[in-house]
């Protein structure tokens, strides 16, 4: 009979174990450690710019976005927030958006809009206009990012001065040690493209980097939102940001998917200040 109620126990206890209570996410420092959103609030507002990698179809990474930015501004409300998602010749409009001179249905009309648009940046527009907040177009109109890639970084220097108003500085210099760089050149598979689209990777991340350093305010707090890949490691825009603006302190957020939140993965260790980790079966936005 004893034996008998040790098998019933041990086989609930299985069943039990089989239904854990799904977590969506969980955020880590660097070492692995489990954080509080109100330690990720504070370490960010202490510094000059925050930067919180994303992964593009990730709706917890959107949500978050939105959160902090509601947050950092309830500390700082000397706030500029910046995006990857909108490119440097699209300013002017931005501009005349958020301080209602033109309609949305004119803005939607002329921007290069991203597909989730509505759902993952439109909210943290209708933010920014609520709270008179500058919106900077960081990244490079992506015909640039184009040529780039097919023509290699040189060809940049025929565009003429207008066009380089959207641009970094020229010439730019590219680290190809830089582990995300390196890894990208490795996955050529023969093509040998590879070095180009390192080029063209790069202009991203320095235009990036030159707008955002272009439009820190003294005392202020910049917030920049940008795929994962762009200040993974510390690297990215941040390797940019450093040469124009070397005194800028600087905070990261990334995104990771695993399995199991319950944990961080050793390989997902020391990517950023903070690892949000996302189950991996997380639905995606479109």
């Amino acid at each position: 009979m004893k034996s008998r109620l040790l098998i019933i126990i041990a086989l609930l206890s299985l069943i039990t174990q089989s239904f854990k209570e799904p977590l969506a996410y969980k955020i880590y420092d660097k070492q692995g450690k489990e954080v509080t959103w109100k330690e990720v609030i504070n370490f960010c507002k202490q510094r000059d710019v925050t930067f919180f990698g994303e992964l593009h179809d990730n709706p917890v990474t959107h949500w978050l976005q939105f959160k902090l930015t509601k947050d950092l501004y309830d500390e700082n409300n000397n706030l500029t927030l910046g995006a990857e998602m909108f490119e440097a010749d699209q300013q002017v409009i931005m501009n005349e958006y958020l301080a209602k001179l033109i309609s949305e249905k004119s803005f939607e009309a002329e921007m290069r809009l991203w597909k989730n648009h509505r759902t993952d940046y439109k909210p943290l527009l209708d933010f920014a206009m609520d709270k008179k907040l500058p919106v900077v177009a960081t990244n490079v109109p992506r015909r640039y990012a184009s040529v780039v890639a097919k023509k290699g970084k040189d060809e940049l220097m025929k565009v003429t001065d207008e066009a380089k108003r959207f641009i970094c500085p020229l010439p730019y210099e590219v680290d190809t040690t830089l582990s995300g760089y390196r890894e990208m050149m490795q996955m050529d598979m023969g093509h040998g493209s590879s070095i180009n689209m390192v080029y063209a990777q790069a202009i991203k991340d320095a235009t990036m980097a030159h707008f955002i350093s272009s439009n820190l305010k003294a005392k202020g707090l910049f917030v920049h939102y940008n795929g994962a890949y762009h200040s993974e490691s510390y690297q990215g825009i941040i390797h940019y940001l450093k040469k124009y603006s070397p005194k800028a302190t600087v905070a990261t957020i990334t995104t990771v998917q695993q399995k199991d939140v319950s944990t961080l993965e050793k390989d997902n260790m020391g990517k950023a200040d903070f690892i949000l980790v996302v189950d991996e079966e997380m639905t995606r936005t479109h």
